[in-house]
């Protein structure tokens, strides 16, 4: 491994035999799915020069500034050890400037502060394909990492690759609203699939794929989705892919919540009888939360598998991001997906985000790969998900205690951040007063949308912040609101279930379990049902 300035790196450096030797995937989606732009991106001049750099070579090249002058002898950062991850036990570790040289570690911080490749430095490229294959071992051996600066501005790479003015982007129809707010300005036009409780449905998805439009694109979260919380099972994850496979569909995967996969909601009494957890959900009866006993294959095994895991066909770009994991300040990700298409948002990186802060990647080196190591991040995550789950049975037990049953709904979240509540606008006293003036369905969508933002207005009056479903809406035009006629379904939840063909009238909030402490959270729902009681005329 190159450990000095701005080395190149792959993912192919690090693999393990058994990677190497899995056929490679079966399509190239090169030609086919990029962009002009992404196609006629040559490589960086100066960052390509660096591959005839070496011990022996004195480079008058590159505008690297000399590590003498960066301010920063020393990092130091106290960290909690595995596998308790309790303040009153963690450790200081700390790294200088010139460790490499002085033979005390791979990585320091006069390689971390100046420029680096925009793959990322092989010190966490190494550890971040180790995870790959322990997490996911992709089925096809050509596939390959790059670092981004968080999946935000991976995600604009990504659609400027593959989506040109005009192209039609398939997603959930209640998706990420940066990711719509993303590429809405770059002229592509996001088509929403309709949704059931396991999240985007397969026939939904083929169904609008029929159409006059011929997508080539699919952006997905799959675990825990953003704002829905839903969580697509194994068998549904099948049946996308085998529809995307079908019609050369390319699937971005975009997981930040994949390791908070926490199982079914139990009441308190219901939680007080379990000493070790609960089962997570997926039919094997393993325990979701965490343990220090605990197996990490069990853990493991107990995650839906990724549409990496499954793809032999190299149709999948994952996005993975330790914002939710580690910490949002970091400003670090990782995406995976086949050579050819890493090797091109290689490219596009070079000449927008180029990499993640040194800062950043310093951190992490020293947390992940000199301490915690693979089951030390392993054991983080699984005690991670244990609290979040926590959260989670916090919200929704202070939904079931404040909030009005006969007006709002919900179905309990198995992943994720996100609580996604369902009020039925037709009881709202505007609505009953208005109907009749709705003598078209926009007009409809229309004053839901009023109603919406009423309510939301009045929750803020209350001191209670909730976000607008509106706001996630993937087809803008459709005034964000449910209420659209279904073939011989209704949508239910911000789901599309079985019923008779009419229209449905919700209006959807999201509430997050992952910003404010317990009590605060449990003190805003209170609040939000006060809203509610108020906006309604209910007791």
């Amino acid at each position: 491994m190159a450990k000095g300035v701005a080395p190149f790196s792959s993912a192919e450096l690090f693999k393990s035999e058994g990677a190497l030797s899995k056929p490679k995937a079966t399509k190239s989606f090169y030609d086919s799915h990029l962009t002009h732009e992404a196609k006629v991106r040559k490589s960086s001049s100066l960052k390509g020069a660096m591959k005839y750099f070496n011990k022996d070579v004195i480079s008058l090249c590159g505008g690297l500034p000399s590590s003498e002058y960066f301010p920063f002898e020393e990092l130091a950062f106290e960290i909690p050890t595995s596998p308790t991850f309790v303040p009153s036990e963690t450790k200081v570790v700390r790294g200088r400037k010139y460790d490499v040289a002085d033979g005390k570690s791979d990585f320091d911080l006069s390689i971390a502060l100046n420029y680096g490749q925009s793959m990322g430095p092989p010190q966490l490229m190494r550890y971040l394909t180790e995870h790959t294959e322990i997490v996911h071992a992709p089925p096809y051996s050509n596939w390959d990492i790059c670092l981004t600066q968080g999946s935000t501005s991976a995600l604009d790479i990504a659609f400027r690759m593959f989506c040109s003015r005009g192209d039609a982007l398939l997603t959930e129809e209640y998706s990420f609203s940066s990711a719509i707010e993303t590429a809405l300005p770059m002229g592509v036009v996001p088509v929403g699939i309709k949704m059931d409780d396991k999240g985007l449905c397969a026939k939904n998805l083929e169904r609008k794929y029929g159409g006059a439009t011929r997508p080539k694109i699919l952006y997905m979260v799959p675990t825990g989705g953003n704002p829905t919380g839903a969580t697509q099972d194994l068998q549904r994850r099948r049946d996308i892919l085998k529809v995307c496979e079908q019609y050369d569909i390319l699937i971005i995967e975009d997981e930040p919540y994949y390791f908070l996969q926490m199982g079914p909601y139990l009441s308190r009494v219901q939680r007080n009888g379990y000493s070790n957890g609960e089962t997570n959900g997926h039919g094997n009866g393993q325990a979701a939360t965490h343990s220090a006993d605990m197996d990490l294959g069990t853990f493991l095994d107990s995650l839906v598998p990724s549409y990496l895991s499954l793809s032999t066909s190299g149709n999948v770009l994952r996005m993975d991001s330790f914002s939710k994991i580690i910490a949002p300040g970091s400003r670090t990700g990782w995406v995976t997906g086949s050579a050819d298409l890493i090797e091109r948002f290689v490219r596009a990186s070079e000449v927008s985000a180029q990499t993640p802060s040194g800062f950043s990647l310093m951190a992490l080196y020293k947390l992940l790969e000199e301490e915690w190591g693979h089951e030390g991040f392993l054991r983080w995550l699984m005690n991670l998900r244990s609290e979040y789950k926590h959260r989670r049975d916090g919200i929704v037990e202070a939904c079931e205690t404040y909030l009005p049953r006969d007006i709002i709904a919900w179905d309990v979240p198995r992943a994720g951040m996100f609580h996604w509540l369902r009020v039925d606008g037709r009881k709202h006293p505007v609505y009953k007063a208005r109907e009749e003036e709705c003598k078209t369905e926009n007009e409809r969508k229309q004053l839901l949308l009023e109603i919406e933002e009423q309510i939301f207005v009045a929750g803020t009056r209350n001191n209670v912040l909730v976000a607008r479903g509106s706001w996630f809406r993937a087809e803008k035009d459709n005034a964000g609101l449910v209420g659209e006629e279904t073939d011989g379904h209704t949508e239910k939840n911000g789901y599309v279930e079985p019923g008779d063909k009419g229209l449905e009238t919700a209006i959807y909030f999201r509430m997050t379990f992952a910003a404010a402490p317990m009590g605060q959270i449990s003190e805003a729902v209170r609040r939000f049902g006060d809203t509610l009681r108020e906006e309604f005329g209910t007791n």
